[in-house]
């Protein structure tokens, strides 16, 4: 669509440090949502694939999956109108609790089960599941939790099996270091990896040597480290082991793991683990402060008393297409 139609939005902030994201208002609803502007240099030769690509995310709704709700092109750019999420990332959320649980674990990790269950039955592998792209849907208590950036990595071209490797090693299947032909099974495993930091706070693979980081993953070489998993119940094991098996046909598939009893009976216990698990995360997850949870209506209510609020028109267009407005 024609560049025209941004002109509908009045832009108000970078989210964050990166530059490719703005918070803006739709005008006539005065909605807020985000835009992540895409430099078309990033693109090249990759035309064919971004229209595909821009199709399959229009296609994707579900409550926890942010969606694409609108997309523009200058000559520069492509500009992608996602819906806001504004409750700020799931580490950060877990370490302010007072008191948390397997349960709390369990909840979370369902839901994500569920997002990821839509995408393999539209036959779609996400690829790149991690905690980082984890993000509160608002700054309610009770607020759900979305895959956030779904899709963006594969429309830059992120999605190589190299890429995929170099990226987060700590969350990428065996199969993908291994460079064998993958499958939704990668996305099984890495909600397994997910799930065990969940529990403990620390990633089960680490090592300061990337080959050695490799083997580690490749050999599916990961323990329950006492003291740290002593009070985690057998079914939380259990449910970790299912998903992080070595063996990709082996692997439980998403129905299979929204069947274990930790997620759909009751064995996640309700025992408060929150003072190890936030006191790992705080050492081995530093704090991101882009995604950082912040208030979108105060921003927006601040912006307009500093009349700061730009419509895309006239001389400020350009300042959007770099980027910078």
């Amino acid at each position: 669509a024609p560049l025209g139609r941004l002109c509908k939005y009045t832009l108000f902030s970078l989210l964050g440090a990166f530059s490719e994201v703005v918070l803006a208002e739709e005008k006539r609803t005065q909605r807020l949502v985000a835009i992540k502007c895409i430099p078309k240099k990033a693109l090249e030769g990759k035309e064919n694939n971004i229209e595909n690509e821009i199709a399959v995310l229009h296609r994707i709704k579900h409550p926890n999956i942010v969606s694409l709700e609108d997309i523009f092109e200058s000559t520069s750019h492509l500009y992608l109108v996602m819906q806001l999420v504004s409750g700020g990332e799931l580490f950060d959320r877990i370490v302010e609790k007072g008191f948390y649980t397997e349960r709390d674990a369990s909840q979370l990790i369902h839901q994500i089960l569920d997002a990821v269950k839509y995408l393999h039955d539209m036959g779609i592998v996400h690829r790149d599941l991690k905690p980082e792209n984890l993000l509160y849907y608002s700054m309610d208590e009770d607020s759900k939790i979305m895959i956030s950036d779904f899709g963006l990595s594969k429309i830059e071209g992120s999605g190589s099996v190299m890429s995929t490797a170099c990226g987060t090693p700590g969350y990428v299947a065996p199969e993908v270091l291994a460079q064998k032909p993958y499958s939704k099974a990668v996305d099984c495993w890495s909600i397994g990896v997910i799930s065990y930091i969940l529990l403990c706070g620390y990633p089960p693979f680490y090592d300061e040597n990337d080959a050695k980081l490799f083997e580690q993953i490749l050999k599916a070489e990961y323990e329950f480290d006492s003291p740290y998993w002593d009070d985690i119940s057998d079914s939380a094991k259990d449910f970790i082991c299912h998903l992080m098996e070595k063996e990709p046909s082996k692997r439980y598939t998403c129905d299979q793991a929204l069947q274990h009893p930790w997620i759909s009976g009751d064995t996640a216990l309700d025992k408060n683990i929150h003072e190890s698990v936030s006191a790992q995360i705080k050492k081995n997850f530093a704090k991101s402060k882009w995604k950082q949870a912040f208030n979108a209506t105060a921003v927006v209510r601040h912006m307009r008393r500093l009349q700061l609020g730009t419509s895309l028109e006239g001389p400020t267009r350009r300042a959007a297409q770099t980027g910078t407005a």
